[in-house]
């Protein structure tokens, strides 16, 4: 590798980096304001103009706050089970095409990190990776309610991970491809001049089991019982404060960036767009997206556990593999 594709490298992790850090921020303020919109109050308003410096204020907060370490716990395991969600959630975003390639100074720059030819193998395994830290968490906090709210995160990885595959292996039979690269360009053009080729419309069930299970597996409203508040405390971050639990917090916020941004890739044709394509275009279908993850903690209830792993092992998996079946007949009769 030449020092020049190492330096780009480097200047790009850097802007993925700093970008994820920025979303993370800006979509707890966000979160927050929509959520006070839909209850019908302001929200946060009061440190910067329109509260837009609370995301700063917040940090500082936590930044400050003391740093507790319980007796008892397995103290290794205690401090690793957060670097090891908040790394999982980080390098997910490496192989999602932000844009086209650029010709910067006469130099051909691709707005990606990295792209190979398993690409979403990589990304579902890296997103599998970060529930070892929620896990790790639970075990080693010495503490039971931290324990069970770990468990639970394994037990719904395990169901909700299975009709996430599989809703994505519809998508593999229409474009022949694991690279994330190779599904975006199977989206670029239209049908008939007028009708945008994205998978949304093609393979629609996918979109919706993915869209359940991806939400399922950030663990997030109506999900979210590996934390449920009037059950287990906090779960599986009780025992964490400070910037320990900032780690778990800004995890979770930056899994769903990840999950947003690879659901437009894959299924709203990334940054294409009907007329100049490019990297806002992305970023408005992740808003959009973001926007039914908020609206959804705002007008659901919490499952209960027993609904939680129905409706993944007897709703969602057989619906994945029916889908799959349809979409592979499809495939035969008109092609992809």
């Amino acid at each position: 590798m030449s020092v020049t594709a190492v330096i780009e490298a480097i200047v790009k992790s850097v802007i993925i980096l700093v970008f994820l850090l920025t979303a993370f921020a800006y979509m707890t303020l966000y979160e927050r304001k929509v959520l006070g919109r839909v209850q019908v109050r302001y929200g946060p308003n009061r440190v910067g103009p329109f509260g837009l410096l609370q995301p700063l204020a917040d940090g500082i907060k936590l930044a400050f706050k003391q740093a507790i370490t319980p007796r008892g716990v397995d103290k290794p395991l205690y401090l690793l089970a957060p670097a090891i969600s908040m790394v999982a959630a980080v390098v997910t975003f490496a192989v999602i095409p932000v844009g086209p390639t650029y010709n910067i100074f006469g130099y051909p720059v691709n707005f990606w990190l990295s792209d190979f030819n398993v690409a979403l193998l990589y990304v579902l395994a890296m997103s599998s990776l970060g529930v070892y830290g929620i896990v790790l968490a639970g075990y080693s906090s010495n503490n039971k309610y931290s324990l069970l709210g770990g468990l639970r995160s394994a037990a719904q990885l395990i169901s909700y991970e299975l009709a996430l595959g599989l809703s994505l292996v519809a998508v593999l039979l229409l474009t022949g491809s694991l690279s994330l690269n190779d599904i975006l360009n199977h989206q670029g053009g239209d049908w008939w001049g007028f009708w945008p080729r994205w998978h949304i419309f093609v393979a629609p069930l996918s979109f919706i089991i993915y869209i359940i299970s991806a939400i399922a597996e950030t663990n997030r409203a109506p999900f979210d019982l590996v934390e449920a508040e009037q059950e287990l405390v906090g779960g599986y971050h009780t025992e964490y404060t400070g910037l320990r639990f900032a780690l778990f917090f800004m995890a979770e916020y930056i899994n769903m960036v990840t999950v947003s941004a690879l659901a437009a890739t894959i299924f709203f044709g990334g940054w294409y767009g009907p007329i100049v394509g490019g990297p806002w275009w992305l970023l408005l279908k992740m808003a959009i997206i973001l926007t039914i993850y908020v609206l959804l903690r705002a007008t659901l209830p919490r499952l209960r556990y027993d609904q939680l792993m129905r409706l993944g092992w007897r709703v969602l998996l057989p619906l994945a593999l029916l889908n799959i079946v349809l979409t592979a007949i499809g495939v035969a009769l008109w092609g992809s």
